[in-house]
């Protein structure tokens, strides 16, 4: 999915294109010293620009899906830990080993074993003399996930009590699912590789300085604003089209 930064990218290649238009409507008129503004050099970063936006449109979707599919895959993964964690109360695990169980289980969830503190309460702990110091629970990466359930599955293949008689919670059957959202995650990070090359390749056609499609066009402008003048039609043209230059 393009961030909203990234929303605008397109614009700007089509607002060059309709400045391209009207300086080849200028004809003989548009002729500057600048070798990035000649009309030949303009028709190469357009073209550059065009073929930039399709290498990063072609690397898309191949990520997206990826993406959705990891999304799916890890989605009934939190309803399944708690399963997990009840099937194990409900043998004669010891307490200790049930409570090294729910640990996983809220590391998984990305909860805390006791509810953050208010400000209010952080306050009166201060007032107190006592220092305020909690610890994050935002290990919640899938990466973190796919750890923190690792550990959970080789904990209850190590419980003898644990011996569920639902196939979805028996160990064999958890070490496959783990395995599978272990190839969904690394599919999403081999596919975001040409993704983000295609990125830099396309930021660095619109957005570098000087030679981007974004100066350029500024220079474009200054040039025509100086050869017709600034209240000219001609100016009026291309004064309007809008380039958003960001950073990459």
């Amino acid at each position: 999915m393009a961030s909203k930064n990234e929303s605008g990218i397109p614009v700007n290649v089509a607002n060059f294109d309709q400045l391209l238009a009207y300086v080849i409507g200028y004809g003989v008129d548009f002729n500057p010293t600048k070798e990035t503004i000649k009309t030949n050099s303009l028709l190469q970063v357009a073209t550059y620009a065009k073929d930039a936006l399709a290498a990063v449109n072609l690397a898309l979707p191949p990520h997206t899906n990826a993406v959705a599919a990891r999304e799916s895959a890890f989605e009934p993964l939190g309803k399944l830990v708690t399963r997990l964690i009840n099937a194990l109360q409900a043998t004669d695990a010891t307490k200790q080993v049930v409570d090294s169980a729910k640990t996983l289980g809220r590391k998984i969830h990305g909860t805390r074993a006791t509810p953050k503190k208010t400000e209010e309460q952080k306050k009166a702990l201060l007032a107190e003399g006592k220092e305020v110091n909690e610890i994050s629970s935002s290990q919640t990466g899938l990466d973190d996930q796919l750890e923190f359930f690792d550990k959970l599955i080789k904990l209850l293949a190590s419980i003898d009590l644990y011996d569920p008689n639902e196939a979805d919670l028996k160990v064999a059957t958890l070490q496959v699912l783990y395995n599978d959202l272990q190839s969904k995650n690394s599919v999403v990070k081999s596919v975001q590789v040409p993704l983000s090359n295609a990125r830099i390749a396309r930021n660095k056609i619109l957005f570098q300085d000087n030679t981007g499609l974004c100066d350029v066009a500024s220079d474009v402008k200054a040039y025509v604003k100086s050869l017709y003048g600034a209240t000219s039609p001609q100016y009026k043209q291309i004064s309007k089209l809008k380039f958003k230059k960001l950073k990459y």
